[in-house]
């Protein structure tokens, strides 16, 4: 099975004057067997982008591969091991030291995790503040509404307490938000990384 894309940069002019295949397949032998994560390539430098001047081994990947290889690797259990197969035409062969391509292969991924972990920590640390903030209004709210029933039971003020009460707690959302549900899939990709860190990267013929 098989994907072209072919992407256009901001300028307009095409970034690829060959298409981009990339394919998926998982090894069979066994339910814990490796998932092979497959790029059938024209030319090495397909795989990186080709605006970067940094060294071959401190390159950035392009971005549909990127996205290719962390999509793939996400639909994969965390339990099973995964290998990168890069195929290329014969006469590219040389150009893709074995070192080097897993070098800035895992050298870019590993950039990534540091990344998305240090996203994670803003997160947690702008979670923090905002439980913080979110308790300190909730009680000043439910200090308002205590006053005014002292006042009396008119039905202003019922109403008044009442909607102090609702938006002490609305104020608490944002804090619940962040450590119930939006640091899970930052906390996901971090693993991808990771583990794509480490990946093995295996150049074969097409």
């Amino acid at each position: 099975m098989g994907r072209a894309s072919t992407c256009e940069r901001a300028d307009g002019r095409a970034r690829r004057d060959s298409e981009f295949f990339m394919t998926d397949a998982t090894s069979h032998g066994s339910s814990m067997a490796a998932t092979q994560i497959e790029l059938n390539l024209s030319r090495i430098s397909q795989l990186f982008n080709s605006f970067d001047p940094s060294p071959f081994h401190e390159r950035d990947l392009d971005r549909d591969a990127e996205e290719y290889i962390v999509s793939s690797a996400e639909e994969v259990p965390r339990q099973r091991s995964l290998s990168l197969v890069i195929y290329l035409p014969a006469d590219q062969l040389l150009d893709a030291g074995p070192h080097d391509l897993n070098e800035s292969i895992h050298n870019y991924f590993a950039y990534r995790e540091t990344i998305e972990r240090r996203r994670l920590r803003l997160l947690f640390r702008d979670g923090r503040i905002a439980l913080v903030t979110g308790v300190l209004f909730l009680f000043a709210c439910l200090l308002l509404r205590g006053l005014l029933r002292t006042v009396g039971d008119e039905t202003v003020l019922g109403v008044l307490g009442e909607g102090l009460l609702i938006i002490g707690w609305v104020a608490m959302w944002r804090p619940l938000e962040i450590f119930l549900y939006e640091w899970v899939p930052i906390s996901r990709r971090c693993r991808v990384f990771a583990k794509l860190s480490k990946i093995p990267v295996v150049v074969k013929p097409k």
